[in-house]
């Protein structure tokens, strides 16, 4: 049984899919493409779900899933909002899990062609080998989870990972932020290490690095291949416990080129719609959200118009 939601959801908007969808045609776009939602086995789903319904420590603060439902609703709900590509971010927290993980992934994608075939990973002897049957098996995305892994990414077992990415060219969304609790290895101390290492690493960093904000959008001025996604940034919900600071804006609107939509879909604690309403009302501009929304992530995984 799946748990269930233990505080409402604030209520969508009526037709929202409709408004979605007004949304980015009103900016000229075909459509959105989300880089970091979750897809993941049921009962591991159901796990993930029961946490966040008991406000677990990584939380700290009551986080409804507005779109607790089966997967093939979940992915319909997607097309109907105009997503034409979107992934399957799912993560292993203990050995043994990553391959199991990224065959159930591989075989997501083949039955659902608008998802980024995703994989992940794990500090173990075998990283390195299940990594590369991932990426030989097409996967286009990785998630690494530093938080709920609890692993330090500097581990001299991920090292030929990083190195195996960094040369594929595959992106790797990785939750490195300390929000919204810190963990033993969040920050941008050990993953800068990592990008000093690897300076070639498609680094997406999750959450936009919530909430060291600054320093991760620091990091990307100096790396030329780290982006970073938007993800439950600028919301209602995590503006009350870590604000964007206004004084990184002008520097959020010069990496206009490499800031890309995710949304969390679909645990999320509020509608979808207004994720992207809080990217408008950041007010850097239709060409600003035009990138973000959508071409900076076609680019990146090769989205054909």
């Amino acid at each position: 049984m799946t748990a269930q939601p233990m505080s409402p959801v604030p209520p969508a908007p009526a037709d929202e899919a409709g408004r979605v969808r007004e949304f980015w045609r009103a900016l000229g776009l075909p459509g959105l493409i989300d880089v970091h939602t979750h897809f993941m086995p049921a009962r591991v789903l159901d796990k993930v779900w029961a946490y966040f319904d008991a406000a677990g420590p990584l939380t700290g603060r009551p986080w409804p899933i507005a779109y607790r439902a089966a997967e093939d609703e979940r992915t319909a709900l997607l097309r109907a909002f105009g997503v034409r590509a979107f992934t399957a971010m799912l993560y292993p927290h203990k050995p043994g899990m990553a391959a199991w993980l990224n065959g159930w992934a591989a075989d997501f994608a083949r039955r659902t062609p608008d998802c980024l075939h995703t994989a992940t990973f794990f500090p173990e002897p075998d990283a390195l080998p299940c990594a590369e049957r991932a990426v030989e098996a097409g996967a286009r995305v990785f998630k690494a989870h530093l938080q709920v892994g609890a692993y330090d990414p500097r581990d001299p077992l991920l090292d030929g990972v990083w190195g195996l990415l960094a040369d594929a060219g595959v992106p790797v969304v990785t939750h490195c932020g300390s929000g919204p609790a810190p963990g033993p290895y969040t920050g941008p101390g050990p993953i800068g290490e990592v990008l000093r290492r690897h300076p070639r690493l498609r680094l997406v960093v999750a959450h936009l690095g919530m909430p060291e904000y600054t320093e991760f959008l620091a990091l990307a001025a100096r790396y030329p291949q780290v982006r970073l996604d938007t993800t439950m940034a600028f919301t209602d919900f995590s503006e009350q416990a870590a604000p964007f600071p206004a004084g990184a804006l002008p520097l959020l609107a010069d990496l206009q080129d490499r800031v890309l939509f995710g949304s969390d879909f679909p645990n999320l604690p509020y509608p979808y719609l207004h994720a992207l309403e809080s990217l408008a009302r950041l007010g850097l501009g239709d060409a600003w959200l035009r990138a973000v929304c959508h071409d900076n992530a076609a680019r990146l995984f090769g989205v054909s118009p």
